[in-house]
């Protein structure tokens, strides 16, 4: 069953307040405790608030936790459309770099918050997650078919799909994995497979 919705959101400076405190407050029960130890009466502790005000809002914790993640999703996609201008005209080494060097950022930025969302991705179905996934496909292909003449993959479609997943699953593997985020020169070897996937060649990055 797919999670429930914010009730309504917050139209006034106040409403938006409170509203901002549950999320925040969310956020922290969650790293903190985990989605299965959390309660609605306990966000709205955290909160400062009454757990009347929270359903106001909220119809149910599935509901507060999805407007978080939800949140963050749009973050996400802001950064992306943020990014896509200055990157359109970028040679492909310094474009493949700032991307893989702003997913990396986000990561550490949120660190807990990734790892806490990543484990209630497949609980919850949420569609922000597929919202990102389809935002940077969509910024990676404009990015391709910008620079067609100079890469191999000729299935715009799908060598944007291939790329959008090989730099997230390797960056979200690097934070899952212990020290790994750490490692000195990750964004350059990530680079290096983008390179290699789109040139043919070990093409350092710049």
């Amino acid at each position: 069953m797919a999670p429930e919705k914010a009730r309504r959101r917050p139209v006034q400076a106040r409403a938006q307040v409170t509203y901002d405190a549950i999320l925040q407050a969310t956020a922290q029960v969650l790293v903190a405790e985990g989605f299965d130890k959390a309660s609605t009466n306990r966000i709205a502790k955290v909160a400062g608030v009454s757990v009347g005000s929270l359903y106001q809002y909220f119809g149910n914790k599935e509901g507060v936790f999805t407007a978080l993640i939800d949140q963050v999703c749009d973050e996400q996609i802001a950064l992306l459309q943020g990014m896509a201008g200055a990157m359109l005209a970028a040679p492909l080494p310094v474009a493949a770099r700032a991307y893989v060097e702003a997913l990396l950022a986000t990561h550490e930025r949120d660190r807990a918050m990734h790892e806490a969302i990543s484990q209630q991705a497949a609980h919850l179905g949420l569609p922000g997650l597929r919202r990102v996934q389809a935002e940077s496909r969509r910024v990676v292909r404009r990015y391709l078919e910008a620079h067609a003449d100079a890469i191999l993959p000729t299935n715009l479609d799908l060598a944007a799909f291939a790329l959008v997943g090989m730099v997230q699953g390797m960056v979200d593997s690097a934070f899952f994995c212990e020290g790994a985020a750490a490692w000195p020169g990750l964004a350059e070897e990530i680079c290096r497979v983008v390179l290699r996937y789109l040139l043919g060649h070990d093409a350092a990055p710049a």
